[in-house]
């Protein structure tokens, strides 16, 4: 339910001025309706009226709940960061920019990983559908990690064809798994896949059957760690 009220002032911007500071919420979330104009009484001195308006917070969609969710935790970690919203076919994209941001990054991600997954509860909080996806990122981070990873899953792979020895990629999220997965799966001497539980989740690197180390028993074809982490 929308919260409003009403607030007096010798001028509209002195009312709407009240308004604010009352309902402490930023100008741009409240809508303004101006119910009476101030008016000089006879000679200035007598019947004087004060503007009234009515100030009313209107609802946020939910990217705004997510960006409010957002701001809110870095004002109490007083850190002053610029959040630049767009849309792109994957969902609704927050770059936040500012000085010193690696604590909002955390090793390899993984404390960005967890402002976007709470920005998304946020954001879809009591929908049941019309649900949005937030993708969070800093200054282009996720970009740059994803080339980083493609660089890792050729030069392991590269390994792995030399020695004839599988690798095990540290613990990482579904999304980075899966672009291991599809950076090696246009070799025909290289097999992916996904082993262990979340968040312990981990991508093997091995030989194909006939290589110089036969494919274990229960292992997969990259095609089917694909369909495993969509």
């Amino acid at each position: 339910m929308a919260v409003e009220i009403e607030k007096t002032g010798k001028t509209i911007e002195d009312a709407k001025r009240a308004a604010l500071e009352e309902l402490q919420v930023a100008a741009e979330l409240v809508d303004f309706k101006v119910i009476e104009e101030p008016s000089k009484g006879f000679f200035g001195l007598i019947g004087n009226k004060p503007a009234r308006i009515l100030a009313r917070v209107r609802e946020l969609s939910p990217a705004e709940k997510a960006e409010k969710f957002l701001k809110d935790i870095f004002a109490v970690m007083k850190l002053e960061v610029a959040v630049q919203v767009s849309e792109s076919e994957d969902g609704v994209v927050m770059n936040l920019t500012g000085e010193n941001l690696g604590i909002l990054i955390g090793k390899h991600g993984q404390t960005l990983d967890s402002l976007q997954y709470l920005a998304n509860l946020t954001a879809n909080r009591g929908l049941a559908e019309d649900k949005i996806r937030i993708i969070l990122d800093i200054e282009n981070y996720r970009s740059r990690r994803e080339e980083t990873l493609r660089r890792l899953a050729v030069r392991l792979a590269d390994k792995v064809r030399r020695t004839g020895e599988r690798v095990v990629l540290e613990p990482m999220n579904r999304h980075e798994r899966k672009i291991i997965h599809m950076a090696l799966q246009d070799n025909y001497r290289i097999s992916t896949y996904s082993s262990g539980d979340e968040p312990y989740r981990k991508v093997v690197i091995e030989l194909k059957r006939g290589g110089r180390r036969e494919r274990r028993e229960k292992d997969f074809s990259v095609n089917s760690a694909e369909r495993a982490e969509n």
